[in-house]
């Protein structure tokens, strides 16, 4: 086989610098989500997010025009998260609704699980973005919901669930997704993260898929 021309080839310099771009920005996200969480957008100078991010105050600059950028950053980061975990394990589930359902629920709890701390600063402080911000997220939550919205639907046409109100099963599953990180202190004392995760689908599905169907689904519908 014939190797590529070097044009089309990546340099190996420039993906390695790529890379460390990469990780530097993860770094200052996980930094700021914490400590923003912890002290609020307010109480966070950017001295001490560089101190807590083990960085110079300018090499934050390089990367975010502020800490309004790096707010709006932290919370874009979980929703992109979503935006590729949640299509990605509906796909996998295959063509049945209530698997796309549940696939769907257990990837948008990964994403909060993973990002606890950037979940809770989405509630607390998505009101000091400006309106581009505040409408972007909006965007993006919308869209980000759209496969467990489209999972609802097609279940509800095909007959395997009860008539439902879409938005509001979508509504309530996206809350119980956030609930994890929102209420982690209190939860983490009685259920483990798979505990959470196997209730709350199986409290849902019980609800909404239709008696005769439910058999079908005792792997989802089960508690333990």
């Amino acid at each position: 086989m014939p190797s590529r021309p070097r044009s089309q080839a990546q340099d190996p310099d420039e993906a390695a610098r790529a890379a460390r771009a990469e990780w530097r920005s993860r770094q200052l996200l996980d930094a700021a989500a914490r400590l923003m969480e912890r002290d609020g957008f307010h109480g966070v100078s950017m001295q001490a997010l560089a101190e807590e991010a083990s960085v110079s105050v300018g090499l934050i600059y390089r990367y975010f025009g502020g800490k309004d950028d790096l707010l709006l950053a932290v919370i874009v980061d979980v929703l992109e998260a979503f935006a590729t975990r949640v299509p990605s394990a509906v796909e996998e589930a295959g063509n049945d609704p209530v698997e796309r359902i549940a696939a769907a629920f257990r990837a948008y709890c990964d994403v909060i699980d993973e990002h606890r701390h950037a979940a809770v600063l989405t509630y607390r402080e998505s009101r000091t973005l400006g309106s581009e911000g505040r409408n972007k997220i909006k965007s993006m939550e919308i869209d980000t919901s759209e496969p467990l919205r489209a999972a609802i639907r097609d279940g509800a046409s095909s007959g395997l669930l009860i008539a439902v109100d879409t938005e509001l099963v979508a509504h309530d599953l996206l809350l119980m997704a956030h609930g994890w990180a929102l209420k982690h202190w209190y939860l983490e004392q009685t259920l483990r993260f798979d505990d959470y995760v196997t209730k709350q689908t199986a409290l849902v599905l019980n609800a909404i898929v239709e008696p005769q169907h439910r058999p079908h689904y005792r792997h989802l519908l089960a508690t333990h």
